[in-house]
C-alpha cells in the first residue's frame, strides 16, 4: 500500500521501525515486544496488526482508516491478549485527544464533540478567508507546503475526518461506530463568495466533525460548518487540528495543536511507544449498541441566486415559514440578473430544511441551485 508523506516520516522516526526494518514481518514479529505500524490501507496492514496483537505483542499505529473500519476487531484481540493498542497519532496529530478521553476523562459522561480534525481542509478554508482566493488556488498553496497530498481526495471530501469522528465516537459512546454509518461532506463547492458573505453575518467556515448524542442515539456527521466567533474551534486557523469535548461534568474543554506534518504525527507516534511501556488505558468492551440517528437539527446559511423582482423574499419566506424554518438574518446584495439572497436561518430538522430549498429551487426567479452550509450555534463565554 501507498504511505502518505506524514506516515512515511513518522515511519522514518520511529526508533522502533527502524531497528526492525529489515527482515519479513513473521521475523520482526519473532524478534519485537511492540510493533509500529504505519503503512497506511487496510491491508496487509491489518493482518499485520491482529497477527501482532494475538502474538502478544503491542502495537502503535497511525491508521485511522484501519481503526475505524476494524477497530472492533482489533481492541477485541489486545484485550484477550492483554496487550496495548495505540493510536493517539490517528486523529489529530499532535494533539492528545486519545489519551485525554480514556484516561482524563475516562469517568464523564461526555455528550458531544466538535472537531477540526483535518489539517489540509482547515489550511485552504483559511487561506480562501484570509486572501479572498478561490477554493482551487488555496488547494495549491495547501500542496505546494506540504499540508496536502498530490491527491488530496480523502481530505478534501471529509472521508479523513469521517474516519477519526468515528474513532473518537466509539471512545465517548462507548458505542461501536463505523467508517460506513458517518456520513460526511467536503470542501470542493465552497466558494470565496460563501466566506465574504459569512464575514457580514459574523462567521467562519470550518469542515467539522460532530458526534454527539441524540434521542437515545447518535450523531456521528463531518460537514463544512459556519462558527460564530464565541465558538471555541472559530479562531483555530491554518494547518491546525481542535477537538472540543462537552460534558455536564466540565461543560467543555478545547484541545488544540498541529495537526498536518511528518514531524508531529512522529511526536504523537512516539509518545505511544512510551505510553505502551507502562499500564495501559485499555479500550473497554462496547457497553451498548445506540442507533444512529440522521435526521437532526441544526442552523443553515442559504444562499440564492435570484432575479432582483418584487415579492422574492416574501416567497421565499413563506416557503421556509411552511416548512416550519425561521429566518435569523438575511443579507441582500445586487441588482438585475445578479441579485442575491443570502440569509441565516434558526436551528430546524435537515428534512425540514431540504424540503423547503427543493420547494425553493422550484421558483421561476431562482436562477442556480440553492447553496446550503450548516451553521453551529452554540458559542461558550
Amino acid at each position: 500500500m501507498t504511505r502518505s508523506r506524514r506516515e512515511r516520516a513518522a515511519a522514518l522516526s520511529s526508533p522502533a521501525c527502524s531497528r526492525a526494518a529489515g527482515g519479513d514481518f513473521d521475523e520482526i514479529l519473532e524478534n519485537s515486544d511492540l510493533i509500529v505500524e504505519v503503512m497506511g490501507g487496510l491491508e496487509p496492514a491489518r493482518e499485520y496488526v491482529l497477527r501482532a496483537l494475538n502474538a502478544g505483542c503491542h502495537v502503535v499505529t497511525a491508521n485511522k482508516q484501519l481503526l475505524a473500519e476494524h477497530g472492533e476487531e482489533l481492541w477485541a484481540a489486545a484485550r484477550e491478549h492483554g496487550v496495548r493498542l495505540r493510536f493517539e497519532a490517528a486523529v489529530a496529530g499532535v494533539v492528545p485527544v486519545i489519551r485525554v478521553m480514556q484516561e482524563s476523562l475516562a469517568g464523564a459522561y461526555i455528550e458531544r464533540l466538535h472537531g477540526i480534525v483535518n489539517g489540509t481542509t482547515n489550511f485552504i478554508l483559511s487561506e480562501m478567508a484570509r486572501t479572498g482566493e478561490p477554493y482551487a488556488a488555496a488547494l495549491a498553496d495547501a500542496q505546494r507546503l506540504g499540508y496536502a497530498e498530490a491527491d488530496p481526495t480523502d481530505d478534501v471530501t471529509g472521508k479523513d475526518a469521517a474516519a477519526k469522528m468515528a474513532i473518537l465516537a466509539r471512545l465517548a459512546f462507548g458505542t461501536p461506530v463505523s467508517l460506513d454509518q458517518v456520513v460526511y461532506e467536503g470542501i470542493e463547492q465552497i466558494t470565496s463568495d460563501d466566506l465574504a458573505f459569512a464575514r457580514e453575518l459574523g462567521l467562519g467556515l470550518k469542515l467539522l466533525g460532530t458526534a454527539e448524542r441524540v434521542d437515545g442515539g447518535i450523531s456521528v456527521r463531518v460537514h463544512p460548518a459556519f462558527l460564530y466567533a464565541g465558538h471555541p474551534l472559530a479562531s483555530v486557523s491554518g494547518p491546525y487540528n481542535a477537538v472540543t469535548i462537552e460534558s455536564p461534568a466540565i461543560t467543555e474543554i478545547t484541545l488544540s495543536g498541529p495537526g498536518a506534518g511528518g514531524p508531529q504525527t512522529a511526536s504523537a507516534v512516539l509518545g505511544d511507544v512510551v505510553s505502551a511501556m507502562v499500564p495501559p488505558a485499555p479500550t473497554p468492551e462496547p457497553t451498548s449498541a445506540l442507533p444512529i440517528i440522521s435526521d437532526v437539527e441544526s442552523a443553515f446559511y442559504l444562499h440564492l441566486e435570484v432575479d432582483d423582482e418584487p415579492g422574492v423574499l416574501a416567497q421565499v419566506a413563506q416557503i421556509l415559514g411552511l416548512q416550519g424554518v425561521s429566518i435569523k438574518s438575511v443579507v441582500q446584495e445586487g441588482m438585475g440578473e445578479k441579485a442575491r439572497l443570502v440569509m441565516v436561518v434558526h436551528p430546524v430538522l435537515e428534512s425540514r430544511f431540504a424540503a423547503a430549498t427543493k420547494l425553493i429551487e422550484g421558483l421561476d426567479f431562482i436562477r442556480a441551485a440553492p447553496r446550503a452550509i450548516r451553521v453551529l450555534e452554540e458559542q461558550f463565554v
